[in-house]
């Protein structure tokens, strides 16, 4: 299991050269008679949206609100919670780009990266069961990657009569998951979907395409570093357990759902290969310590690879909604490195139902054939569908691949890059062909005589910083 706690997904884009009231608002105004009221007003016109608070930030408005979602769309008068959305607003007479991480909302502004290249509005959504937008009481039947697409559906279907420009969905990681998800289930809704670093997990019970990812990624001498860091700390368990035990003890954490500090002790330290390559370039391999480095040294290079707080209740506890669809649904690889096989004590912990409370059943539907419908259409029959991934990145080994016969559809991969690719670093060539879809997407015009379609707006130190994609164990 991924364990990513600081690595809260978002790819960020850059801020717009004008601001909210400018020329081009003046012109929405002529084409839209609605658009002489504020903005806010027509927002909390929508049935069922109410506003938690709007914050402040140049170039645009900046709302947080909630929305009423029924807790089952095929039977919406069983119920219904509050889901939290934001809107960053630039102007309806922009594009409007629909962001997803899969995860809990950031409730602060930023922009994802077709955000930037379009100089577009963003709306974004936070994932049903996340806290706190999780219905109450929770029945965990109803968190399927139907009910969610549903969810973001209904926001669409509000939002458009507002923003009456092109739609692109986008996301990372599950995020991108979630933006393919909703493209296979309402293929209408949106004029293009940009999903990053998607795994596409289409038979939960066959992994080999990690195994071979993680025997071939890399240069050897690379690959023989981290292996021998990873086992080293395994062969020290003793001492690490200790320390995790003391810092535990310290700062109030638990282990009830690992079971004990040495069962999360091995959860997070099985991971540390996988957690290298996916936040890490190969340029950084010898910053991996050696074998005979100090047990200070392993510990707090385990902790900034993995991250010991991963192992605890209050580091899985946020991610729960997550496990239970890899458990049930999405599935997840259950890759164990084989290198490991002579110090792990406990074979199989690194299962989704390790990390939800038991009073919460988990079982892998395998009559659910989601995943294969899904990998079929994106196969088959999707369209206007751009999928970024990094070569280095492990959740690459089982991508998504749109067929020659889907329309508009492309798949680039940046080289050497990890779980933070993103159209910014890819190669020339492919960085110019991405860029041109989005802008087509967005049903932007671009300048023909420019061999490099160039982004939209200028880079903002606030709303642009790049974010970790984040995805919690294997999906």
């Amino acid at each position: 299991m991924r364990k990513t706690l600081r690595w809260l997904l978002s790819l960020v884009v850059l801020i717009g050269t004008f601001s909210v009231g400018s020329a081009s608002a003046g012109a929405a105004t002529a084409a839209d008679p609605a658009a002489g009221k504020d903005i806010k007003d027509r927002i909390l016109a929508v049935p069922g949206m109410s506003l938690i608070e709007e914050k402040p930030v140049d170039g645009y408005r900046f709302f947080l609100l909630n929305y009423e979602q029924p807790v089952d769309h095929r039977r919406p008068w069983k119920g219904t919670f509050k889901q939290r959305i934001s809107i960053l607003h630039k102007d309806t007479n922009r594009p409007t780009v629909f962001f997803t991480s899969g995860y809990n909302l950031n409730t602060n502004p930023s922009r994802s990266e077709p955000t930037q290249l379009t100089d577009g509005n963003q709306v974004s959504m936070e994932y049903r069961f996340f806290t706190p937008s999780r219905p109450e009481p929770a029945d965990w039947s109803k968190l399927t990657i139907w009910q969610a697409a549903s969810d973001q559906h209904r926001i669409y279907q509000a939002l458009k009569k507002i923003y009456r420009k092109n739609w692109i969905a986008t996301g990372g990681s599950k995020g991108g998951m979630t933006a393919t998800y909703y493209r296979r289930f309402y293929p209408r809704d949106m004029d293009g979907t940009v999903p990053y670093v998607a795994p596409n997990d289409v038979r939960n019970d066959e992994d080999s395409a990690y195994y071979r990812f993680f025997r071939n990624v890399g240069s050897k001498e690379c690959r023989d570093r981290l292996n021998g860091a990873q086992h080293e700390i395994f062969e020290r368990r003793g001492a690490m357990v200790s320390r995790i035990k003391a810092w535990a003890k310290e700062n109030d954490y638990t282990f009830k759902l690992a079971g004990s500090a040495d069962r999360a002790f091995e959860l997070v330290a099985q991971d540390l290969v996988w957690g290298f390559w996916q936040y890490h370039l190969e340029s950084e391999c010898d910053q991996v310590p050696a074998t005979d480095a100090s047990t200070d040294t392993l510990y707090k290079w385990a902790d900034e690879i993995g991250g010991w707080s991963a192992g605890t209740d209050q580091g899985i506890t946020p991610y729960v909604p997550y496990y239970y669809q890899a458990g049930t649904q999405m599935g997840s690889p259950d890759y164990e490195e084989p290198l490991l096989d002579d110090v792990r004590k406990y074979p199989g912990l690194n299962v989704p139902s390790t990390y939800v409370p038991r009073s919460i059943p988990v079982e892998f539907n395998k009559h659910d054939r989601a995943m294969r419908d899904i990998d079929r259409w994106v196969r088959h029959r999707s369209s206007q569908m751009l999928y970024i991934y990094g070569e280095n990145d492990p959740w690459g080994a089982e991508p998504f691949r749109p067929g020659r016969h889907t329309e508009d559809t492309a798949v680039f991969w940046a080289p050497g890059q990890d779980h933070g690719a993103r159209i910014a670093t890819l190669e020339d060539d492919d960085r110019a062909a991405a860029t041109k879809m989005v802008l087509e997407f967005a049903g932007l015009d671009h300048d023909a005589d420019k061999k490099k379609p160039e982004r939209l707006t200028k880079y903002d130190r606030k709303l642009d910083k790049p974010r970790k994609q984040t995805l919690e164990l294997r999906p």
